[in-house]
């Protein structure tokens, strides 16, 4: 099995275009927070609610993360629910909204990226079809997607392209790190010096 939490998004950023990165708003709500990795649970909550989300902590399967699309005028979770999700074997969850009780979740040490806290919940209201397509942080997420994330952001890789963007970003954090620092800058120097040139740039 791949190890996709082997690799920083930095390295993945060589292997997939910019929509498949989340904005940098959506964050972690502690640190150290470790890096997690595993496939898309997708949850869309409506305006004001939060049930399918917490349908969504029963129903995902251990090493999911839960990716969620909601609004940020109302808490999906608390710390209850975070430690539900943990105690399940959920990985993180990845949530274009706000939860609460992030002193809970934080001493729990359950990873959570979102928007930001507040403290008042939404409510259990609507219901609407889980593991549909839906947008985090301005990435269309699919079902079964790979989603890395740390505190350098988070990328969500197509099923499809997995194993080909994890080759490209394993080669590429392998490279750098056997380079010394010494190393990497003169190829950096050489490289920046060359598209000046091309680009017809001259020092005063």
């Amino acid at each position: 099995m791949i190890q996709f939490d082997t690799v920083s998004p930095c390295e993945y950023a060589d292997a997939l275009p910019r929509k498949q990165f989340m904005d940098y708003k959506i964050k972690p709500l502690w640190q150290p927070i470790p890096r997690i990795a595993g496939p898309a649970f997708t949850v869309k909550c409506e305006a004001g609610d939060h049930l399918m989300l917490h349908a969504a902590i029963y129903r995902a399967n251990a090493g999911d993360i839960i990716v969620v699309e909601a609004d940020d005028k109302f808490a999906v979770a608390g710390g209850n629910v975070c430690a539900i999700a943990k105690a399940r074997g959920i990985k993180g969850f990845v949530i274009d909204g706000v939860i609460r009780d992030l002193a809970e979740t934080r001493e729990n040490q359950f990873p959570v990226f979102a928007r930001g806290v507040i403290p008042k919940p939404g409510a259990k209201k609507c219901i609407s079809p889980l593991n549909q397509p839906i947008q985090c942080g301005g990435v269309t997420v699919n079902a079964g997607d790979i989603i890395v994330a740390d505190e350098e952001g988070i990328v969500v890789i197509p099923q499809a392209q997995a194993q080909e963007a994890f080759d490209i970003a394993f080669a590429r954090g392998e490279k750098d790190a056997a380079m010394t620092l010494e190393q990497w800058q003169a190829q950096h120097s050489e490289k920046v010096e060359s598209i000046l040139t091309n680009l017809g740039y001259k020092d005063e």
